[in-house]
């Protein structure tokens, strides 16, 4: 069986300013802006990577949904209870001071972790958060 990750999703409540920070502050390029019964989804992804995407949806985006339903995910996303995203990179010290001085929500500074990593955290706007993992040297 052959496959590979294509796409995964990240609830956001304001595009606008999950695009500053994903695309100006991470440096994701912009491959999609869609918008479909008062919904947008805007699909960004590492210029490098060309076959994975992350699709920033509304929180839950089911035109049909419940109004309820729609406050829940709203609730649960402002509390920081969704997950987010771990990225890869070769310098997590270097992705932290970048993304801290363009005003990112600090979570946890980079530290070594004892099952093989130095990462570090964030929260991007919407209260989601991202991880930034740089594998040790075996």
């Amino acid at each position: 069986m052959d496959i590979e990750l294509a796409q995964c999703f990240i609830a956001v409540d304001d595009h606008d300013k999950a695009l500053a920070f994903y695309r100006d502050v991470l440096g994701f390029e912009v491959r999609n802006d869609v918008g479909f019964e008062g919904m947008r989804w805007v699909t960004v992804g590492i210029p490098g990577q060309p076959g994975v995407e992350i699709v920033l949806e509304p929180p839950l985006a089911d035109p049909n949904a419940p109004a309820a339903d729609r406050q829940a995910a709203a609730e649960l996303m402002a509390k920081g209870m969704l997950r987010g995203v771990n990225f890869r990179t070769g310098d997590c010290d270097a992705a932290f001071e970048r993304i801290r001085a363009a005003g990112g929500e600090v979570l946890q500074e980079p530290v070594d972790q004892p099952y093989g990593v130095r990462d570090c955290a964030f929260r991007d706007p919407a209260g989601n958060m991202l991880r930034f993992v740089q594998p040790r040297a075996q």
